[in-house]
């Protein structure tokens, strides 16, 4: 008899020890619904010998989940879930309260990893050994004068080693003075908008975008263009012909945010052209540039700038993970001296002990090698996403084929609107994102966004892909 849950599917070459892989696997299906409150779960014993484990180690995660609440004992009639999670779901998880969010909650604003989560790295993939080891290290050389006032600009350390990785991954050619540390991408934004720009100034935001920047630059008294995307990127002769006089254009050229695609190079060229002759600046928001699956990553818009009218944006939110809180800007070198004197007052780099920890992590080569294996791991997770979920839901979706990027984008068929269903999918604890709602431009099309990096399986992107087609 299989007493194997479908979902419990396990890495021996993981560096994650087994049991807390089946403690993570049975916690995340509790929290999905997968298992509901009152179901009984395989023994012990009956579970290692499916699994070819020893009984200890599932004994080991078993402890773990009548610990923290999630399962409890009830003798000789075995292990349940917890009956009281379904009066108490709010508190259970941090995906059990993805669920219990007003449906008005804003689904970019969850800190939850709910399945489909846009923007969330492989957390389960990340050297967590190297870093903490890195982290001790830099805790033990602390001196009394690291705990003083930390650089208005960003450690210096730090700032070298984001200069020699562009230099060498992205084809920008830029001094440390150049680069700028950030508390993420809101303050990078916020910083270039202080130094920059005035209030009025109209700004080419993408349509579809990504609904922050609109945000962020509203609050600032911007006035939005916005500018329609297609096939090639930004359709830089429709953002001429609506807003020539634009101060500023805020583009994704790796992987648009929303859909995706890259800008072309004649587009690139006639938008450097355009800020040239306009006098106007190009923000480079390069969130994922890294994660390019169909050939090398591209240089960066950056790279062909020859009039210092480009300020690139990048992160680690996605590279590393989120709650770093850390990203960085590139001005031009005329613009340093105005930017030092704005981050003085509106700076926010982070941390002197996290952008030391960072820096070390780059320097010794860690950087490098996490992010050529996460591109390897993203490419396989695509994969299984993207087949898994056309095996289920290919009669209602289809499956933009994309170079790059951390999200699919699903296209609907027939007389599905995919505001509908992003709203019901949210409601049933899981992430997702309509294409529709980030356009204001006429005839938006509808599509779903849905991240695939934390789907590991073939089994698991079947089973949401037949949860997406229960809403349907």
């Amino acid at each position: 008899m299989n007493t194997k849950p479908d979902f419990l599917q396990l890495d021996g070459a993981a560096a994650e020890p087994l049991y807390r892989q089946i403690y993570t696997r049975f916690r995340n299906a509790i929290a999905d619904g997968l298992l509901p409150p009152d179901a009984r779960i395989p023994s012990a014993r009956a579970l290692a010998l499916e699994l070819g484990l020893a009984r200890g180690t599932v004994e080991a995660a078993y402890s773990l989940l009548v610990a923290e609440g999630y399962v409890e004992t009830r003798g000789q009639a075995g292990t349940v879930v917890t009956p009281a999670l379904a009066r108490h779901a709010a508190t259970a998880t941090p995906s059990a309260r993805a669920r219990k969010q007003p449906a008005s909650a804003s689904p970019t604003t969850a800190s939850s990893n709910r399945p489909f989560q846009m923007g969330l790295p492989a957390l389960d993939a990340f050297p967590r050994k190297v870093w903490a080891r890195l982290a001790a290290r830099a805790v033990r050389a602390t001196q009394p004068d690291d705990m003083a006032s930390p650089p208005f600009f960003g450690e210096p350390a730090l700032r070298t080693a984001i200069a020699t990785y562009l230099n060498l991954s992205r084809g920008i050619q830029c001094s440390p003075s150049q680069v700028f540390i950030t508390s993420g991408y809101r303050n990078t934004l916020e910083l270039i908008t202080r130094a920059l720009l005035q209030p009025g100034d109209s700004v080419w935001v993408e349509d579809p975008g990504f609904p922050p920047t609109s945000e962020l630059l509203t609050h600032a008294g911007m006035k939005l263009a916005p500018v329609a995307v297609d096939a090639e990127g930004l359709v830089v002769s429709h953002g001429v012909a609506t807003a020539p006089r634009a101060r500023a254009a805020v583009v994704t050229p790796a992987h648009q945010c929303s859909l995706c695609v890259t800008l072309s190079l004649p587009r690139r060229l006639a938008l450097l052209d355009w800020a040239a002759q306009a006098d106007a600046w190009i923000v480079e928001d390069d969130y994922d540039g890294e994660y390019r699956y169909a050939s090398r990553p591209l240089p960066a818009l950056q790279s062909l700038d020859r009039d210092g009218r480009v300020l690139y944006a990048g992160t680690f939110s996605k590279v590393l993970f989120p709650a770093l809180r850390l990203a960085y800007l590139v001005v031009p070198p005329a613009q340093v001296p105005r930017f030092e004197q704005v981050s003085q007052t509106f700076g926010g780099g982070g941390p002197v002990l996290t952008q030391t920890i960072v820096s070390d992590f780059m320097n010794e080569g860690h950087f490098a090698r996490h992010i050529q294996r996460m591109r390897r791991l993203y490419a396989e997770r695509r994969q299984i996403a993207a087949q898994g979920l056309d095996a289920v839901l290919s009669k209602h979706l289809h499956i933009d084929p994309q170079p790059g990027g951390m999200h699919l984008v699903l296209r609907m068929k027939g007389r599905h609107t995919d505001r509908a269903l992003a709203e019901r999918m949210r409601q049933d604890g899981m992430a997702a994102l309509a294409l529709s709602e980030r356009t204001v431009l006429p005839h938006a099309a509808s599509a779903l966004l849905l991240g695939f990096t934390n789907i590991d399986t073939p089994q698991r992107a079947r089973e949401l892909g037949k949860r997406i087609l229960r809403l349907l």
